[in-house]
């Protein structure tokens, strides 16, 4: 019997990057540049509108947000009175949006980029088309220290976007987007990142050799990999998972992974074994496990990440389960 998220929340253009802080829910909304705050009682209420489009959260120690302004290519600060100041500057660094973003309990902010026009692209290839060579462009993480100066950027990623921390803060977890795949990477005394580890792949080598080849059989396989993508089949697909967002589950050691190609969060442990699936109603982008007893796993989804036309649609949404 499938395991099924149930619709919260409805109504929103791109919903993404939840957190969970001082007892609510709170996230952004790409296709609206919105930052909002859920107590999962009332409704939800908008906090901020943040000006190049709004991504990823996070605190300051002393309370203070943080927000990724996407298209600015900047991270925000917002003061106790309620004004936006510029915290940190990835206009040097990010060549496509800013993205998902963490923020460490020193204050320290890990921040990725998508590395290119990703919805340009997107909007006129098929997604495979991506891995035909020299295959997708690089990305790093940059991380900044709690004044915003930058500390240090890592290695080039294959789209980092979701990112978690160990309960010791010695390791950083990333979801390569585009890599289909977990990497993890030493935290050093300063924040600065370490030489990044498979953590999880999450596609067969396989299939990821073939969509990677240079020659005819890669051209078949993206070829095959783009009829595959149409939402009829690719709803009944079960590999290969695309990592958005990411969550620990409440074992503190399985990783909780929105599944940016198909309607699921989907568990698994190192080493990218899948464990568990929950349905979702769209394709996921962002998961969390939270709430009041830090046992309900929340799901944001959408009918389509490119944020123009979820804007019109305006049906992205918040999904539950109860773990």
């Amino acid at each position: 019997m499938k395991r099924t998220a149930k619709i919260v929340l409805t109504g929103f253009g791109v919903p993404e990057s939840l957190r969970w802080h001082e007892e609510a829910l709170w996230f952004s909304d790409l296709a609206h540049g919105t930052v909002h705050r859920w107590d999962t009682r009332g409704e939800p209420e908008t906090v901020i509108e943040v000006p190049g489009g709004a991504g990823g959260l996070g605190w300051l120690p002393d309370g203070r947000l943080l927000v990724v302004s996407m298209n600015g290519g900047c991270v925000y600060r917002r003061e106790p009175d309620g004004e936006l100041v510029e915290h940190a500057d990835l206009r040097h660094i990010a060549e496509g949006p800013v993205n998902d973003m963490l923020v460490d309990s020193a204050g320290r902010a890990y921040v990725g980029n998508f590395g290119f026009d990703y919805y340009t692209f997107d909007r006129e290839h098929p997604n495979s088309m991506l891995y035909a060579p020299p295959g997708p462009p690089t990305a790093p993480i940059a991380c900044f220290a709690p004044d915003g100066k930058l500390l240090g950027l890592s290695q080039p990623l294959l789209f980092p976007n979701g990112f978690l921390l160990t309960a010791d803060g010695t390791t950083l977890v990333a979801a390569e987007t585009l890599g289909l795949r977990i990497t993890d990477f030493p935290v050093q005394s300063d924040g600065r990142l370490g030489v990044g580890r498979p953590w999880g792949s999450l596609v067969s080598p396989l299939l990821w050799r073939l969509v990677n080849d240079p020659g005819l059989l890669g051209r078949i396989t993206r070829r095959i990999s783009a009829l595959l993508d149409h939402p009829a089949i690719a709803k009944r697909s079960s590999s290969p998972i695309a990592p958005d967002g990411l969550a620990w589950h409440v074992d503190g050691e399985t990783i909780w992974v929105a599944n940016a190609l198909r309607g699921e969060c989907v568990r698994v442990a190192r080493g990218g074994q899948v464990v568990d699936r929950v349905v979702t109603s769209q394709h996921t982008l962002s998961c969390l496990v939270a709430g009041e007893n830090g046992r309900t796993l929340f799901a944001a989804t959408v009918p389509t990440d490119d944020p123009v036309e979820a804007a019109k649609l305006g049906q992205g949404r918040v999904e539950v389960f109860a773990l």
